[in-house]
Formats: structure tokens, C-alpha cells, sequence
């Protein structure tokens, strides 16, 4: 009497990859917010062109959300149109900028994802355009950086490492920063920062204030 055969085991569908739409739903936020800003100020594409050496195309790029610009475009971009970095992302920018909101709810935390480099950053302070000091919590991904190239802007900048190491450069020095450790500069000193672990993530609080917009 033959055995009954073994029933093959059913063949595992492939998983379905799911698009990361969040992110260039970010690029469009992002974008947007520039355009926004830009228009409040009356401020051409040609003008903000020529003020940020960066391309009329390029531009146009960032604002219609084709384009992930870097920390180091986005701060160019903020002084030219006379604003902190955190008057990219947040409420809409009204005609004269200001605000009454004292208190960020932790849920309610405007974010500001450079997918592509690998950093993000939460701003904890109330959103406006108007604002001189701004508080982040920066997230930096395993390898996330700002990028080789040095920056600058306007302002001064602090910070807390509060989780993982991070790599900061300021002028041509480079320190090496872990859990506790804290630093201070100005922003119109040539820097950089990068978290380099590959597998573990930086946290780090950071403080910009910003001296010369508005």
C-alpha cells in the first residue's frame, strides 16, 4: 500500500515593498514652505537665485517638492529669506510672522525630514517665522551627515549629545562628541556634523539662535 504523498508546502507570495511615501510628501512640505516664505517677502525666484548661488532650475525644483535639498541649502535658502531654519517647517508664515503659542505638546512636534542624508529634526519651540532662538531635537540615522562640503549661517548654535557619538567640524578642527558631552560656536564658523556609527543612531539637543533675521 503506497503512502499518501507529502502535500508541498504552499509557495510563500513575495512580500510587497511599500513605496516610502512619507518622504517625498516631506520634499513637497518642504517646498511648499519655501514658496510660501519667498512670496511673503515678494522676493523673485531670480532674486533668491542670485543671493544663494544656487540655479533659477534648482529652485524651482526645491519649491515643487521634485527636489530633497540638504541642511546646508536649507540653511542658505533660510537667511536669504531672512529666517531661522525653523521657520521652514511649522505653521504657514502670516504677513508679520509672530505668535502667542508658548507650549509644544511632545505629539505635536513639526518635523523636518532630510531623508536622504539621513538626519531629521523635531523643532520644540512654538513655530514662527519670527522666532530668534529655536530648539531642535536632532535625530541623526547610522552614517547620517550634513554632507563633506562646510556651511554656514546666521546665528549661533548649542547642543547636548543626549544618545550615540557625533562627529562635529567646525573651521578645520574635528571632535568626536558621546553621550553628555555639549558644544557652542557660531554659525558663520564653517561646520559640519555626522553621526558615525553604522548601527546605532545620535541624538543630540540642539539650540540655534538666530542673530541677523527678521
Amino acid at each position: 500500500m503506497r503512502k499518501p504523498a507529502a502535500a508541498k508546502p504552499a509557495k510563500k507570495k513575495p512580500a510587497k515593498v511599500k513605496a516610502k511615501a512619507a518622504e517625498p510628501a516631506m520634499d513637497v512640505a518642504v517646498g511648499r514652505r519655501i514658496r510660501d516664505l519667498r512670496r511673503v517677502r515678494q522676493f523673485s525666484l531670480e532674486t533668491v537665485a542670485a543671493r544663494s548661488d544656487l540655479s533659477i532650475g534648482f529652485l524651482s525644483q526645491i519649491e515643487r517638492g521634485l527636489s530633497s535639498p540638504s541642511l546646508r541649502v536649507l540653511a542658505t535658502l533660510a537667511d536669504v529669506l531672512g529666517v531661522g531654519i525653523a521657520a521652514l517647517f511649522g505653521a504657514s508664515p502670516s504677513a508679520d510672522g509672530t505668535s502667542d503659542q508658548v507650549v509644544t505638546r511632545g505629539l505635536q512636534r513639526p518635523e523636518l525630514k532630510l531623508w536622504r542624508t539621513g538626519v531629521s529634526k523635531q523643532l520644540l519651540s512654538p513655530a514662527s517665522a519670527d522666532n530668534k532662538l529655536n530648539l531642535f531635537l536632532v535625530h541623526l540615522e547610522p552614517g547620517g551627515s550634513t554632507g563633506d562640503e562646510l556651511y554656514t549661517h546666521d546665528g549661533e548654535e548649542a547642543g547636548l549629545v543626549l544618545e550615540g557619538e557625533m562627529m562635529l567640524t567646525v573651521d578645520s578642527q574635528t571632535w568626536s562628541l558621546k553621550t553628555g558631552d555639549s558644544f557652542r560656536f557660531a554659525s558663520r564658523r564653517p561646520h559640519r556634523f555626522s553621526n558615525p556609527a553604522q548601527d546605532a543612531k545620535a541624538v543630540v539637543l540642539w539650540v540655534n539662535c538666530v542673530t541677523g533675521a527678521g
